[in-house]
C-alpha cells in the first residue's frame, strides 16, 4: 500500500468531494463520480440534481424522499461494506441526525474517512455513533472550531428545557423552540416529551417526523402547527426563521428559547430578542473533535465547514498531526 501523505481529491464546485482513484463521489450535486454517496438529508448535503442514482443509509433515503429527492437510492446498512472495482465503502453511524453517516473509502492508496456532519457523544435521536478504529485521511467537519465550544450532557440541558416549558405554561404562556426543521426539532421534541403536554411542530417539519416515529425514536404527544389551537396550552417548535412571520407575531403571550450550539453566544439573546438560550447542538463540540483525531491517528487532516480552521489546526498541529482546510458550503443551520 502506498504510504503517500496526500489525498487524490477534488471539490466539486464547493459542494461535495470527489475522490477520484476511488471513483467515488461524496455529497456531491451531480453526477460527476461513478459511485455517489450522500452522508444525511441536511441541504447543504443533498445532491441538487433530484433524479440521479445514489447510495445513502435506510433513514437518509426515506428524509431525501420527504424533502423532494426523486432518484434512486441504494440503501446500505451501517458497518455492512459495499464492494466496486476500485474500493470498499463502509457507512459509520455518524450521531448527527437521524441516518447520518460517516462514510469510509479505502482503496490501495489507503482509508479515507469523511464524517459529513457527526455528534459523539451522539443525539438521543439518532442510530448512535460508531468509526473506525483508525484511518489514513480524515476528512473533517469544523462547525464549532473553538474552545468555547464545550457541549454540556443531553440529559441537563434536556431537563432545564422541561423547567423552562413547564413554567411558561403554569404562567399562561406559550413556550416556543427555537430549532430548524431536520433534527434539531425533533431532539427538542424528544427532550420535551416526558412532559406529556401536546406540541405542534412547524409544517415542513410534520412529515419528517413520521420518519423518526417509524424509526422507533419517541417524540411525545404531537401535531401539525394549527393557529387555532397553538395558544390553548401547547408548546410550539419552529424554525427561527419564523421569528418575524405571522406565526410568532399571532401568539400574544409567549416565551421564546433559542436551541443551537451557538447559543454558546449570550449576545444571541439580544439579536434575535428571545427569552432563553439552550446551547444544545448536533455537531461534535472542539473537544470531542481534537480527541477523535488523535485516536483515528490519521497522515493528514482536511478540515471542512468551518469558519475558522486556524485554531484546529493549531491544536492538531501541536499533536503532531498535519491539515489543511477545505473550502466547502454549509448553510443549514445548528
Amino acid at each position: 500500500m502506498s504510504k503517500e501523505n496526500k489525498l487524490n481529491y477534488r471539490l466539486e464546485r464547493g459542494h461535495g468531494i470527489i475522490l477520484p482513484d476511488a471513483e467515488v463521489g461524496l455529497d456531491v450535486s451531480g453526477n460527476v463520480a461513478r459511485h455517489i454517496f450522500v452522508s444525511h438529508a441536511h441541504a447543504d448535503h443533498l445532491p441538487r440534481d433530484r433524479h440521479m442514482h445514489v447510495y445513502a443509509s435506510p433513514a437518509t433515503a426515506r428524509l431525501m424522499r420527504v424533502r423532494g429527492f426523486q432518484g434512486d437510492v441504494t440503501e446500505l446498512a451501517f458497518r455492512q461494506p459495499v464492494e466496486f472495482d476500485r474500493c470498499r465503502v463502509t457507512l459509520w453511524p455518524a450521531g448527527h441526525i437521524l441516518g447520518s453517516a460517516m462514510i469510509e473509502v479505502e482503496t490501495d492508496a489507503g482509508r479515507v474517512l469523511y464524517t459529513g456532519d457527526y455528534k459523539t457523544p451522539p443525539s438521543p435521536v439518532t442510530e448512535g455513533f460508531a468509526c473506525p478504529e483508525a484511518t489514513d485521511f480524515f476528512i473533517t467537519e469544523a462547525t464549532f472550531p473553538l474552545p468555547i465550544y464545550r457541549w454540556r450532557p443531553h440529559e441537563e440541558l434536556f431537563a432545564e428545557m422541561r423547567s423552562f416549558a413547564s413554567e411558561a405554561l403554569g404562567e399562561g404562556y406559550t413556550p416556543v423552540f427555537l430549532g430548524y426543521n431536520l433534527g434539531k426539532a425533533q431532539e427538542i421534541m424528544h427532550g420535551l416529551a416526558p412532559l406529556g403536554v401536546p406540541m405542534q411542530i412547524h409544517g415542513a417539519g410534520y412529515e419528517l417526523c413520521r420518519v423518526y416515529e417509524e424509526a422507533g425514536i419517541a417524540l411525545g404527544n404531537w401535531e401539525k402547527y394549527d393557529r387555532a389551537t397553538v395558544q390553548d396550552g401547547r408548546i410550539l417548535i419552529t424554525p427561527s426563521s419564523s421569528l418575524d412571520a405571522p406565526m410568532l407575531r399571532n401568539i400574544r403571550r409567549k416565551r421564546v428559547a433559542y436551541v443551537s450550539g451557538w447559543a454558546t453566544h449570550e449576545s444571541r439573546r439580544v439579536q434575535l430578542t428571545i427569552d432563553k438560550l439552550f446551547p444544545l447542538s448536533d455537531h461534535i463540540d472542539f473537544f470531542e473533535l481534537l480527541e477523535l483525531t488523535e485516536k483515528l491517528n490519521p497522515r493528514k487532516v482536511y478540515i471542512t465547514h468551518t469558519p475558522n480552521p486556524r485554531v484546529v489546526q493549531h491544536y492538531l498541529a501541536e499533536r503532531g498531526i498535519a491539515s489543511q482546510p477545505l473550502e466547502m458550503e454549509g448553510y443549514e443551520d445548528d
